[in-house]
């Protein structure tokens, strides 16, 4: 091989990293692999690989969730690089690290099987490897900003859904219980949401509207704008 301009200076090795967030039982859990490999053989990681010849960053993270949970087309987005030269005993790897969105009932549970994988509430989360704590509170700050300024049930509720279920997952989320009559109010004034004529009746006679995001509409539905 030639030699090129760069001759001389360190190689360093290029990873990312995936939090993958979701939320199931009331609980927000993100998902986690004992490592296969040395160093830590068998401790708690995040899903990651090292960055390919002709990948970008974004590329090697939606290949590492498809091959993770059989997704590809899911919510994705940059935390942060992670760079400490000692990050890693044994080699310099510099780390990107990713968190995604993922309904519980889309993945490929078989997939997540055959990894080894366990999803843990984001509140019972086992010691990790390296600095993938640090990783997971990253992700889970950009989460809590990102629902600060925008719905993000589509993401993490079923298709159809009631303003409770929203209101308990925005609790998850922020580990914070907000006022039920507050947040229908809050939700109301963005008028981002379509309502269906349709009930859940699971927990009351009278029953619950089920509410859709716009992009999820469909004519079946006769949805209108929400008006709590």
């Amino acid at each position: 091989m030639a030699k090129t301009r760069y001759t001389g200076y360190p190689k360093i090795h290029v990873a990312v990293d995936c939090v993958i967030f979701t939320y199931d039982d009331g609980q927000l859990k993100v998902l986690l692999y004992p490592r296969n490999i040395e160093p830590r053989k068998g401790d708690w990681s995040l899903m990651g690989g090292f960055v390919g010849d002709r990948e970008s960053l974004e590329d090697a993270a939606r290949r590492v969730l498809e091959q993770t949970v059989g997704l590809r087309d899911i919510f994705m987005e940059q935390v942060s690089a992670f760079s400490q030269p000692d990050r890693e005993p044994d080699e310099r790897v510099i780390s990107t690290a990713f968190y995604a969105l993922i309904r519980n009932d889309i993945h490929n549970s078989e997939l997540v099987e055959a990894h080894r994988g366990e999803w843990f509430p984001i509140t019972e989360l086992p010691p990790l490897i390296f600095d993938h704590s640090k990783m997971i509170a990253m992700a889970l700050q950009r989460l809590q900003n990102k629902a600060s300024h925008e719905l993000i049930g589509r993401e993490l509720l079923p298709r159809k859904f009631t303003l409770t279920q929203l209101n308990n997952l925005y609790n998850a989320v922020f580990q914070h219980t907000f006022d039920p009559g507050n947040f229908r109010k809050k939700i109301a004034s963005l008028n981002v949401l379509l309502q269906t004529p349709d009930k859940d009746t699971g927990s009351s006679k009278k029953g619950a509207y089920l509410y859709v995001f716009p992009h999820d509409y469909e004519p079946k539905d006769f949805c209108r704008i929400v008006k709590v």
